[in-house]
C-alpha cells in the first residue's frame, strides 16, 4: 500500500514539474477560477495574447495597483506583508499582501480560498515560477488569466468588454480604470464608478508614472 502511495506522490510531483515547465511557454488551457466563472455566470470571455501585444499602459496600471515592487522582489514582498498585518491588526478592512507572482501561482495552478493548505502550495509554486519562468512570463500569465469582470478573464477580454478595443490601444486612463477594479472585479464596474473608485483611479494614474518596465 505504501509503495502505491509513494508512486502516486512521485507521479503528482512529476506532473506538476512538467506543467510548470510547459507553462513557461504556453498559457493555461483553463483555470479553476475560470471554470468557476463559467459555472456561475454562464460565460467565459477570454483572449490570450502575448506580452508584446498587451501594450505598456495596462502593464504599468496593474503593477501600480497590485504590486509596485514586482520587479524588485523574489516573489514575496515582505514589506507589503508586514504593512498588511499591521493594518489588519487595527481591525480595519482586511488588506492582503500578495504579490503578482503569488496571485499568478494561485490563478494558474490553484483555487480561490484562504485555507492554509492553499497558501502553502501557493508559496511553493511562487518560489518555483520565479526561478523557472522569470518576471515577463509571470506578468504575461497573470494578465491573461486574472478575473476582470463577471466571466471576463485577462486584460484583452477586459479591454474589449469595457472599452471595445485591444489592450495595446488602451489610453493611460482606460488602463488605470481596468486596474482600478482589482482585486474585486465582480463588485466594481469602471463604467459606473463610485467615489472610492474615482479616488483609486486617480491614485493609480499618479503611481503609473513611477513604474519602469524591465
Amino acid at each position: 500500500m505504501w509503495k502505491k502511495i509513494k508512486k502516486l506522490i512521485y507521479i503528482i510531483i512529476l506532473a506538476n514539474i512538467l506543467f510548470i515547465v510547459w507553462g513557461k511557454f504556453f498559457n493555461p488551457p483553463i483555470t479553476f477560477t475560470q471554470i468557476g466563472g463559467l459555472v456561475e455566470f454562464g460565460k467565459l470571455k477570454r483572449d490570450y495574447i502575448s506580452y508584446g501585444e498587451m501594450g505598456d499602459n495596462v502593464k504599468k496600471a496593474v503593477i501600480a495597483a497590485e504590486d509596485q515592487r514586482f520587479f524588485d522582489h523574489n516573489g514575496f514582498d515582505y514589506q507589503a506583508i508586514e504593512k498588511a498585518m499591521q493594518h489588519n491588526q487595527k481591525g480595519k478592512k482586511i488588506r492582503g499582501g500578495s504579490t503578482i507572482s503569488q496571485q499568478t501561482a494561485k490563478n494558474v495552478f490553484l483555487w480561490q480560498g484562504r485555507s492554509w493548505i492553499r497558501k502553502g502550495l501557493e508559496a511553493v509554486y511562487t518560489f518555483i515560477i520565479e526561478l523557472v519562468w522569470g518576471k515577463d512570463v509571470i506578468l504575461e500569465r497573470y494578465l491573461n488569466s486574472i478575473e476582470m469582470g463577471r466571466g471576463v478573464f485577462g486584460v484583452e477580454a477586459a479591454s474589449k468588454y469595457y472599452f471595445n478595443k485591444s489592450a495595446r490601444d488602451l489610453t493611460k486612463s482606460e488602463a488605470a480604470w481596468i486596474a482600478t477594479i482589482l482585486p474585486n472585479p465582480q463588485k466594481y464596474d469602471p463604467k459606473n464608478p463610485s467615489p472610492y473608485l474615482n479616488k483609486k483611479h486617480n491614485r493609480i494614474m499618479r503611481q503609473m508614472n513611477n513604474i519602469t518596465l524591465k
